[in-house]
């Protein structure tokens, strides 16, 4: 079965996560991605060596970064300094359908691939531009990376527990992904724009554009009630029903239900509560209400009875509420409910061998998604690419002597 991109073509010069998300993403449905980088040198994420404490580096030579990043692409290599790479670089915007960028307008414009310059050789081209602060306003240009973007954003301030006053970064890269989802959705937004009104255009996404739409309720909350939302705290959780709880063996389950009073006697029964105590405090929502606190010290001493195995049989058997077991990223990424559904799904790696990686996170019922093919090598396309778009092996040959590929 084909993708539902098959046939679409992009060009990416863009480098790191936010850059590169992008084509991975739409590289899984079936588009032709090809990645311009620097000869000798490539995008700056295959030097990656540490994150968060964690190696990046993986046998062969490879970088777990990049690879995440620019699987299903092509790989070639432009000396843009050289006007003979830029001209190559405007043969293949002539047959592209998009053309996708992280670098700064300064740059581009210094070596003509503003979309004013490119559009020339494509005026149907969709040009895709991914800062970090947006087109507009004094920092334009600022240097952005995921952890400043969250700084700016409020997420921080947004997560961690309400007792503490200090800032709370997520790790994963997590604004840098929502960005690359962004400019995916972007990209597909400008080719369906181009196909039912036959005009390209130039499309700028954003990091903090990005993390702004990513806590929408947040966001809509401080604005119209003038104040934010404030950050979670278990002690002091305004419902007992949202809110996690430790098990005996030291694991957690979360609950979830902003109606549990429905489901009271339910939860009663499933959570085998103390009848007496609840009949003195708990017996009405008014007297759940009153005391909430209360309320979540008698679940922390239920559920410390039993391990979470235990009690996650229970509630399959039981509950009629909300609830789930707490993974960590390791647990969830070989969860049986994930790997159902191919959200991590097997891929074969020539040089890794059998390995599991990120899916795509839906599924098509008549065509196919998924992973095809591991990163590039640096330039490791270049010659098929050129040969494709009507370049002699002597010209290609010219090329190399003279630094232009």
């Amino acid at each position: 079965m084909s993708g539902p991109l098959e046939g679409v073509r992009l060009l990416e010069w863009a480098s790191f996560i936010n850059g590169a998300g992008a084509g991975y993403m739409l590289g899984d449905l079936g588009a032709e991605v090809v990645k311009i980088e620097e000869p000798g040198k490539g995008d700056p994420s295959r030097g990656s060596v540490q994150l968060w404490d964690r190696q990046m580096l993986l046998p062969g030579g490879l970088n777990l970064v990049f690879e995440t990043f620019n699987r299903n692409k092509r790989g070639i290599t432009l000396n843009l300094k050289e006007e003979k790479a830029r001209d190559i670089l405007q043969r293949l915007v002539a047959r592209s359908d998009v053309f996708y960028t992280n670098y700064r307008e300064e740059l581009r414009r210094r070596v003509g691939l503003d979309y004013q310059s490119l559009c020339k050789h494509n005026p149907k081209i969709v040009y895709v531009v991914a800062s970090g602060y947006g087109p507009k306003g004094e920092e334009v240009d600022k240097r952005a990376f995921d952890v400043l973007i969250q700084a700016r954003s409020g997420l921080m301030m947004a997560c961690g527990d309400r007792d503490s006053t200090e800032p709370y970064e997520i790790v994963g890269a997590v604004v840098d992904q929502a960005a690359a989802t962004m400019t995916a959705y972007a990209i597909l937004v400008g080719l369906i724009g181009r196909d039912r009104f036959g005009v390209g255009q130039e499309i700028q996404v954003s990091m903090l554009g990005a993390a702004i739409h990513l806590q929408a309720l947040n966001v809509q909350t401080a604005l119209w009630r003038e104040r934010q939302q404030p950050r979670h705290s278990r002690t002091r959780s305004g419902n007992a029903f949202t809110n996690h709880y430790r098990c005996a063996d030291g694991k957690w389950i979360e609950l979830s239900d902003m109606q549990y009073d429905r489901f009271w006697d339910n939860v009663r029964q499933t959570l085998e509560l103390p009848e007496d105590e609840v009949e003195r405090m708990f017996s009405t929502p008014e007297k759940r209400r009153e005391n909430n606190k209360e309320f979540i010290k008698l679940l922390d001493t239920v559920f410390a009875r039993k391990t979470r195995d235990e009690w996650i049989k229970i509630l399959k058997e039981k509950a009629t509420f909300g609830y789930d077991v707490i993974n960590d990223v390791a647990a969830a990424a070989n969860d049986p409910q994930v790997l159902a559904n191919k959200y991590v799904t097997d891929f074969h790696h020539p040089v890794l061998g059998d390995v599991k990686v990120p899916g795509v996170p839906f599924s098509l019922s008549k065509m196919e998604a998924g992973p095809r093919a591991k990163a590039p090598e640096v330039g490791e396309h270049t010659e098929e690419v050129l040969l494709e778009v009507g370049y002699s092996w002597e010209e290609i040959t010219q090329f190399k002597d003279k630094g232009v590929i």
